[in-house]
């Protein structure tokens, strides 16, 4: 049987897009035409779940598309969606010329608390193609996808944002509004005819234009394939007072970066904001845990002060049951905090 021959793309889309993103990725693929002449590659903040995202983004598109897998060479007019729990990276391939990109999935750490990350895949299709990358940032919470932008414009690539005004959640549009020099702010329906006029215009600018990849992007984009070390962390950050809320090491400040951002030498990072997030989910989670302590503390305590009666030990008795009182009270206040706070009541 004769295999279809794969013909390299020259050009890559990467698009991230989180709450909403369905329907923004819908109306997207749309909007791309059948003989689309960039590879494109798509991360939706998926988590470990089970994902449809191929099948529900192929009824309205043109192009064909299913999850990515490791080792795919990058087609023009195909689109490859992110798998759960793997970041989608893409890498040059020595051992097949240079004009072969490949996928990497990896299970590297988390990124802003998520794998698939929209960040890695941004920062590496950055270093693999240069001023032939075109990064396309959709609805979402918070600032995700901003560090990946900045990555593409620094290796000469180009960045499309949705409008927020129409994005479902607006915030990671403003935050890459706010921190990069975006070269196009548009409706999703108007941003594939974008695409196209963009392509056509990075194929004459880019003849003869040398990739030059920053040290930070290059850096980086270990923690996205490989555990790095504290040496390589060192050359791009400095050492935080924070730590990890996810291992508990210490965070080093990313240098140069706005948003500021963190890293930890295992590989997870973080923006302030999703940093400020993570630590309120411990906090939270902390204090449900002392609610759920004291509650159990309480209960204790009068089952001692029941037994301490049964034997006759009436003053015994009384103490024990004066601390359950009071453990108690303590419970109620922190219940009553949380829940005050507009927190969800976990089961105690």
């Amino acid at each position: 049987m004769n295999q279809r021959p794969i013909f390299a793309a020259d050009d890559a889309v990467v698009v991230g897009a989180s709450t909403g993103g369905v329907a923004a990725l819908q109306t997207f693929v749309a909007t791309l035409p059948p003989q689309f002449a960039a590879a494109v590659l798509v991360v939706m903040h998926i988590g470990n779940h089970d994902s449809i995202l191929p099948s529900l983004l192929a009824r309205a598109a043109r192009l064909p598309v299913r999850h990515a897998r490791d080792g795919d060479v990058l087609e023009p007019g195909r689109i490859l969606v992110a798998p759960p729990d793997f970041h989608l990276l893409v890498a040059r391939d020595p051992d097949i010329g240079s004009g072969h990109t490949r996928v990497l999935l990896s299970r590297t750490a988390r990124e802003n608390h998520a794998r698939p990350a929209i960040d890695p895949l941004f920062r590496s299709a950055a270093a693999a193609f240069g001023p032939r990358a075109i990064g396309v940032l959709l609805t979402g919470m918070l600032d995700d996808g901003t560090s990946g932008l900045q990555a593409i414009k620094a290796c000469g690539g180009r960045a499309i944002v949705q409008s927020p005004d129409e994005a479902q959640a607006p915030d990671m549009p403003e935050s890459a509004i706010r921190n990069v020099e975006v070269d196009r702010v548009l409706p999703v329906a108007d941003i594939g005819p974008a695409l196209e006029r963009m392509l056509d215009e990075s194929l004459a600018e880019a003849r003869g234009r040398p990739r030059e990849v920053p040290e930070w992007v290059r850096l980086e984009n270990r923690f996205a394939i490989e555990e790095s070390d504290m040496e390589t962390l060192s050359r791009i950050g400095t050492p935080s007072t924070f730590t990890c809320p996810e291992c508990h090491g210490t965070l080093w400040e990313m240098q140069g970066q706005a948003p500021t951002r963190f890293r930890c030498h295992t590989g997870h990072a973080f923006t302030e904001r999703h940093l400020s997030e993570q630590q309120g989910v411990a906090v939270e989670e902390s204090l449900w845990s002392a609610v759920r302590a004291l509650t159990e503390k309480e209960k204790l305590l009068r089952q001692m002060a029941q037994s301490a009666l049964s034997l006759g030990h009436a003053q015994t008795a009384a103490d024990y049951l004066q601390q359950a009182a009071a453990a108690q009270r303590d419970g109620e206040v922190l219940r009553r905090l949380l829940v005050a706070e507009g927190h969800t009541e976990q089961s105690v």
